[in-house]
């Protein structure tokens, strides 16, 4: 055999952790040699480790002491494996340990990988790390002298026995009491900088405040620092006085001290406003509400040129709106982690609708803003059946979860995988109060220090517990809950979480993951045990850790079956075989487009709503995890529609009894989700507005994106003009502007319908709704004409529309190739139906990441105006811009496609068809690329 070689990465297509992991289930013995191990690393070994162990085969490994990097708990965690021979290196002043080498031996063959990763979670998942692979004969000489040279050193090494793991232990404690962990560092004010969801903010409040808007709202979770985002914002605009308000006196404290550090020599005085403190005649002023609400009238009305409220979800209550309808700020400022809409208001209108940024759990682990999480889907014992009763039956659900075998199992598992850290602080969620008081009790009995706290408790023993459980040298490990914890409440130092409770809800899961990811000192990643049962609802948590909104079936069976590859960093997803088998079978089974199961979502939804009928599309953006209501919309033609058929709310079918409301919504719900903002920008002003110009309509859509040309605002004006209607949508459409010169206006029918003002409330909805995702999804880029993002979804229309066609819109369909001068559109689908009898047998398919074969119409010739377009489509400046789709429907519903970018002809062979092998610009990212050729 020929020896193979090949460089292995940490990218998003491969890391070396699938690498050796992949190389352990295949070897008949592996050898070690690391400089450091770390637990972050160790962890995502274990299931391979037992695995091995399982199956007979055996290891050695020699790690060091260098740099006093190796945690010594990976080393006793290590000791627990019985096929696993364990050495270490005990370095000195004179000599180091360096190597990262890993060997597999097969029946006739070496596998060794040679390079810079340790046995850490970054250094196997995420940092830039080279690995080397080579794969030779057992008498090869590379082979022979690595041999050698390992077995060299597991002679020079020691053995990595009780006295020694506890004599580094005691050396690492010492030198932890006499160096600490955080070394005074030269700290300048100019040296901190924003990190990119900071950047991203300044620049968008920026851009807000240069077209005269005065008002923002900022959207991270919690952790992700949006108070230095702030700062960092006033630091830039440099007002000279402030005022920062928020309901919490502890946030308060926090808040200052990082204004104080950010602008140390800048001349301010920072004060605090609360019930110990009246410290008013302050630059810097940081209030509580409730003490602000009492005096808020002792100050003048433009006191302060900057306004920042924090927890903005809470703005829409009369104490702040007292205060928020007081001042008059030049530029106000909300920050929240979740925008919740209360019965006083919407805190979206508070801020008139400007959302500078929204960053949610997926975003955050990308731009490293919270902490990785290793997730294990572990099948639960036989003995705990829930295949045959509703999860939403609490009493039913908790009477079954309530076994000691059970207990003894999460317990074992829990201890296999360990925490990060030396104290374990664990959050353990359940199903109910009376659940939750016997996870309690059976966890003290076996000696685990545990408490349950739920709702009933006071605000004092709750903080009080939490404490216990921050405090390194309180033995309190566990704290055992139902749903107190999903939001709102901040424990940074929380290293595990159990779930064990069937996951009914995304929004939930995620609430609940997120308390654990909260960056801290003494933690790197967090640990999350997830205990899944044969309920029917499995399937909910491929939904959450997704990650996405907007999925389909087959996006998340391609997920699951490659592990979540497409979670960011050192996020690490596992799930066993029978959970993975069991959520695949429940995707399957499950028709997601359905009317039952976008009942049971939506009824799911508005539990969480506090049991308040969501009238509203932007309900659905106060959570991550959130169900898509652009769903609801395809079902019932506008989501006013469907709430009125599932809820039966006579309320909202009196309203729809007017047919010109009814029509206005259903042509506006029918453009969401938006492709481009114009129109909605331009609708939104004339909400306010008889009439616009080109001019004023430029300076709107400015607000959004960084720059629009002056030719797709005058598109949208003769769009919303309906100039390319065809005669059928003329007469079903109802007319909302008229056009005259380069002036729009709202048609009479329009402006009778937002005169009213229960049914402007659901127009305004709509319309803000559409703008929020689309700045969501598209962000302030300008994307050109024609105006595609690349990985997007398109139906076959929208290239009319984005690519400023005039003509009839509707001509866009049917075939496979559609052209708009020099813009030629491809539409593929890479699996036709087999209902569907071609002529030819189409050859559709991904090459590569960044090469594509594709068939023209069978009735192509290469010497056609068409043919020499397409092969010599560079030279005769045409573009071809390629939108690929799987499937062509799923669940009965036609799938849009995926825009790929554009491509270069390179190659092509054939007549009527014509084949031809297409460059692409961009190379399609792993994940995608995954999804469009994995089979599952």
């Amino acid at each position: 055999m020929d020896t193979e070689k090949k460089l292995i990465i940490n990218s998003d297509k491969e890391n070396l952790l699938t690498e050796l992991i992949r190389s352990m289930n295949e070897c008949i013995s592996f050898y070690f040699s690391v400089a450091f191990v770390n637990y972050s690393g160790l962890q995502l070994l274990l299931d391979p480790l037992k695995e091995a162990q399982d199956r007979g085969i055996k290891g050695k490994i020699i790690t060091s002491t260098y740099l006093n990097f190796t945690d010594p708990k990976a080393l006793e965690k290590l000791k627990e494996f019985d096929n696993v021979e364990l050495k270490v290196f005990v370095t000195d002043k004179e000599i180091g340990f360096h190597t990262k080498a890993y060997i597999f031996e097969y029946r006739d063959s070496y596998k060794v990988i040679i390079g810079s990763s340790n046995i850490t979670q970054s250094a196997l998942k995420s940092n830039v790390e080279w690995n080397v692979e080579v794969i030779a004969k057992e008498d090869a000489s590379f082979i022979q002298k690595v041999l050698k040279e390992y077995n060299a050193l597991w002679e020079y090494s020691s053995e990595a026995n009780a006295e020694l793991i506890q004599d580094y232990e005691e050396f690492l404690k010492t030198l932890k009491r006499t160096q600490p962990v955080q070394q005074s560092i030269y700290e300048k004010k100019e040296y901190i900088i924003p990190n990119r969801m900071q950047k991203r903010a300044i620049e968008n409040l920026e851009r807000l405040r240069a077209f005269g808007e005065k008002k923002a709202l900022v959207i991270a979770a919690t952790g992700t620092g949006k108070t230095y985002m702030s700062a960092f914002d006033v630091k830039r605009y440099s007002p000279k006085k402030v005022l920062f308000v928020v309901h919490r006196e502890e946030i308060l404290r926090k808040a200052k001290e990082t204004f104080e550090k950010l602008l140390p020599n800048d001349g301010f005085t920072f004060g605090l406003l609360t019930g110990n403190h009246k410290q008013k005649n302050v630059d810097y002023l940081f209030a509580t509400i409730q003490t602000l609400s009492k005096c808020y009238e002792e100050f003048a009305r433009d006191e302060f040129q900057y306004l920042i409220i924090d927890e903005a979800h809470h703005a829409t209550s009369p104490s702040y709106q007292g205060v928020l309808n007081y001042f008059e700020p030049e530029f106000t400022l909300g920050m929240t982690a979740t925008p919740e809409r209360s019965d006083s208001g919407n805190v979206f209108d508070l801020f008139d609708n400007n959302v500078a940024l929204e960053v949610r759990l997926h975003e955050a682990l990308e731009d490293e803003l919270v902490i990785p999480f290793h997730y294990f889907g572990i099948t639960d014992i036989e003995t705990v059946d829930l295949s045959d009763v509703s999860i939403d039956d609490i009493a039913e659900v908790t009477k079954r979860l309530k076994v000691n075998e059970r207990v003894d199992f999460i317990i074992e598992k829990m201890n296999f995988y360990g925490h990060d850290g030396e104290k374990r602080k664990c959050l353990g969620f359940c199903a109910s109060i009376d659940h939750a008081q016997y996870m309690a009790s059976e966890f003290n009995k076996r000696g685990y220090n545990s408490v349950c706290l739920f709702g009933e408790h006071s605000p004092e023993q709750r903080e009080r517990y939490i404490n216990r459980l921050e405090n390194d040298d309180d033995d309190l490990e566990f704290i055992f809950t139902v749903d107190i914890f999903n939001e709102g409440v901040d424990i940074p130092s929380v290293n595990s979480v159990l779930m064990l409770r069937p996951t009914n809800s995304p929004i939930v899961f995620i609430q609940q993951l997120g308390r654990g990811l909260r960056k801290h000192a003494n933690k790197s990643f967090l640990t999350v045990l997830d205990f899944i049962g044969n309920h029917n609802k499995t399937f909910l948590i491929a939904l959450a850790l997704n990650g996405s909104r907007y999925y389909d079936k087959e996006s998340l069976k391609v997920a699951i079956a490659t592990g979540f590859a497409n979670i960011p960093g050192c996020t690490h997803i596992q799930m066993d075989k029978i959970s993975q088998e069991r959520i695949l079978e429940q995707i399957d089974r499950e028709n997601f487009r359905s009317l039952k199961y976008l009942k049971e979502e939506y009824f799911e939804f508005k539990k969480l709503n506090q049991g308040l009928i969501p009238y509203y599309l932007v309900d659905y953006l106060k959570y991550d995890g959130a169900p898509d209501p652009v769903k609801f919309i395809d079902k019932e033609k506008s989501y006013i529609q469907f709430v009125a058929k599932v809820e039966k709310d006579e309320g909202l079918k009196n309203l729809l009894l007017d047919i010109e409301f009814e029509n206005v919504v259903k042509e506006l719900s029918s453009k969401l989700p938006l492709k481009r903002v114009y129109e909605f920008v331009i609708l939104r002003y004339l909400l306010d507005h008889d009439y616009i110009d080109v001019e004023t309509a430029q300076h709107e859509i400015l607000k959004i994106i960084k720059h629009v040309d002056l030719d797709s605002i005058i598109h949208a004006f003769e769009t919303l003009n309906q100039n390319y209607y065809d005669v059928g949508q003329k007469s079903t459409k109802l007319k909302l502007c008229e056009l005259d010169g380069w002036v729009l206006s709202k048609t009479s029918v329009f402006k009778r319908v937002i005169d009213n003002e229960n049914q402007r409330a659901f127009i305004e909805d709509i319309l803000t709704f559409g703008i929020f995702r689309y700045e969501k999804e598209y962000r302030e880029e300008y994307y050109g004409v024609p105006h595609f993002k690349l990985y997007e979804q398109y139906q076959m229309v929208d290239a009319a529309l984005l690519s400023n066609y005039r003509k009839i819109h509707s001509s866009f369909r049917g075939s496979g190739l559609i052209a708009n001068e020099k813009e030629f559109f491809l539409y593929i689908d890479l699996h036709k139906e087999e209902s569907i009898k071609e002529s030819i047998n189409y050859k559709d398919m991904f090459l590569d990441e960044q090469h594509f074969q594709w068939q023209s119409v069978n009735n192509t010739s290469q010497a056609s105006e068409r043919g020499q377009n397409i092969i010599k489509n560079k030279e005769r400046g045409v573009n071809l811009h390629l939108f690929v789709r799987k499937y062509k429907e799923l669940d009965g519903k036609t799938e849009p496609y995926i825009y790929i970018g554009k491509g270069d002809t390179i190659a092509y062979e054939g007549e009527k068809p014509i084949t031809v092998t297409i460059k692409l610009e961009n190379e399609v990212p792993a994940s995608l690329f995954n999804e469009f050729t994995i089979k599952v």
